[in-house]
């Protein structure tokens, strides 16, 4: 139950971190993290690991 929990929330975040280097982006290519579409999902991933594992 956990598992899946925490599988859920890192698909999650990882989907809202390529929408968001997708549909925010940054047009001139200086933000480390929303210019590249691995790092803007790996960093969604994460945050979505932290918040399914804050309890």
């Amino acid at each position: 139950m956990v598992l899946t929990r925490t599988a859920t929330a890192v698909l999650l975040g990882a989907l809202a971190g390529y929408l968001w280097y997708r549909l925010v982006g940054c047009a001139s290519g200086a933000c480390p993290i929303t210019s590249n579409p691995y790092l803007s999902t790996l960093y969604g991933a994460l945050m979505g690991l932290l918040i399914a594992t804050s309890r």
